[in-house]
């Protein structure tokens, strides 16, 4: 099912958070949560949703270091995979 990309995705924002610290960690933490939840229900996040997400990925990426940084473009990897299935668009 494409939502466990999503699930995925947040397993790597959670990564990626263990790597960082503060405001960023903060956030981090936060999207994994949201990429869990929407990853669980029975219907998936649509296009602004997504955009929203990659948004936070690419903001928060610039804050990081380059371990975590890794994770995130692993998550964001994810999230288009997941993007590529959502009609519309």
């Amino acid at each position: 099912m494409s939502q466990d990309w999503l699930h995925v995705a947040g397993d790597m924002a959670e990564r990626a958070a263990d790597e960082t610290e503060g405001e960023a960690a903060e956030r981090l933490r936060n999207l994994a949560e949201q990429l869990h939840t929407l990853a669980d229900r029975a219907r998936g996040p649509d296009h602004g949703r997504i955009a929203r997400i990659e948004n936070i990925l690419d903001e928060v990426e610039a804050e990081v270091s380059e371990a975590a940084a890794e994770y995130i473009q692993q998550a964001r990897e994810e999230v288009v995979r997941y993007r590529s299935t959502v009609e519309g668009v």
